[in-house]
């Protein structure tokens, strides 16, 4: 008879068996059982158990079709099942929450954009309103029948992310907001009660969606500079999140600049996000159009294309303020060189429209502000994700979550 210890080491074996088969199949697919021995080492008796539990649990399906061997049976294929499971991403920012629900295959089953005023709301409203969006979205006709894993919720500011607490949004006016632990009350009782929820930094998820979706997918060392409201950046090393030792790496936005700048919502001065956040450019940009107030989602969407048109006739007073923006933007990116060297910087949200005047200058000052030669080989281009990319990573990390072990497998 086993011990308990015996018992729990062959489950954590199994488990972690499980997860390297799923991968496999994930990575080769489609592929035969033996195919799959071959790649991971197991013996093929281990395989057919392995793979026949993934199918009881919704996560491997047997294609119909079969391997051409010269000599022996037919090996029946095998491909990821992305009829069964979904895991959902959902972005907070200052006047949206952006949801995408994606499959085991990465494809998008849903994606809605939500108007809210988030900053007027206050933290424990927008947090019954999140999971009151969460249901709806699960309710939608493409997710009705599977078992979502996991929900990532993106929100710009200072996460500790083991605990899902958001220590501080500027942007948002939240401090010390348990917001994982509201979810999790406002999901009880619903669909998605026994999915993991995950909060982290908006940043951080949009670095995990060009990693995995955008043109320079596969970079390991990689920059993601968001471009709404604020500026924050996600950093990948290696093709791992650098996080610090409390979790807050990439805080961009904050670099003081120019000491005798303009105030920032943090409230120092002369910070990046003061001198080339899209309020600072479209305050400097249409100085007759932007109101002494801050400015709702509606508003920034207008005035960024008002900006780009003019921008685009030649108005001096858009270009310079593009232009000195994307010069600002520049310097930040010298200091991420000159810290980490990354192999691409990607520019997201509303940068990606002002890219035409951002980009150049911000290349120039990025060369002339790192000590490496040509920016240490650093990129710097604009994101293809939109403005869903923060949602859209989430998403992408919960089904990564399955084959690494941060999530639960589904059970048979």
């Amino acid at each position: 008879m086993a011990t308990g210890t015996g018992t729990v080491n062959f489950q954590t074996v199994r488990e972690s068996n499980l997860r390297t088969v799923l991968r496999t199949v994930r990575e080769h697919a489609p592929c035969s059982r033996a195919a799959v021995a071959a790649a991971t080492g197991l013996n093929k008796t281990t395989v057919s158990s392995l793979v026949s539990d993934l199918m009881a649990r919704g996560l491997v399906r047997e294609t119909g079709e079969t391997s051409q061997r010269r000599v022996g049976r037919p090996g029946v294929l095998l491909a990821p099942d992305e009829r069964s499971v979904a895991a959902i991403g959902l972005e907070v920012n200052v006047d949206f929450l952006s949801v995408v629900a994606v499959d085991l295959l990465h494809r998008e089953l849903v994606h809605r954009h939500v108007p809210l005023d988030a900053r007027s709301a206050g933290a424990r409203a927008c947090a019954h309103r999140i999971a009151d969006t969460l249901r709806e979205v699960t309710e939608a006709p493409e997710l009705r029948e599977r078992t979502v894993v996991g929900v990532s919720v993106a929100v710009p500011g200072l996460i500790d992310a083991p605990s899902g607490t958001v220590r501080r949004a500027p942007n948002l006016g939240w401090r010390e907001v348990p917001l994982r632990e509201l979810l999790l009350s406002g999901l009880a009782g619903s669909a998605l009660a026994g999915a993991t929820v995950l909060v982290d930094n908006d940043a951080n998820l949009g670095a995990m969606a060009e990693y995995r979706f955008g043109p320079l997918a596969g970079l390991p060392d990689l920059v993601y500079v968001t471009g709404e409201v604020g500026i924050g950046a996600g950093v990948l090393v290696g093709g791992e999140l650098l996080r610090g030792a409390g979790g807050f790496a990439g805080e961009i936005g904050h670099l003081e600049l120019d000491a005798g700048g303009p105030e920032c919502s943090c409230g120092r001065r002369g910070c990046l996000e003061a001198l080339a956040g899209i309020g600072a450019i479209l305050r400097t940009a249409l100085p007759d159009l932007v109101p002494g107030r801050p400015l709702s989602g509606a508003e920034v969407a207008e005035l960024v294309a008002v900006a780009v048109d003019r921008a685009s006739a030649g108005e001096p007073t858009a270009v310079a303020a593009l232009e000195r923006a994307g010069t600002w933007l520049g310097h930040g990116v010298a200091t991420l060189v000159n810290v980490v060297n990354p192999g691409a910087v990607v520019l997201g949200g509303y940068f990606v429209p002002m890219a035409r005047w951002l980009v150049p200058r911000c290349r120039e000052a990025a060369r002339a502000g790192s000590f490496a030669p040509e920016a240490g080989g650093c990129r710097v281009e604009p994101s293809d994700l939109g403005m869903s990319a923060a949602s859209r990573g989430g998403a992408a990390v919960m089904i990564h979550g399955l084959e690494s072990g941060a999530l639960p497998l589904p059970q048979p």
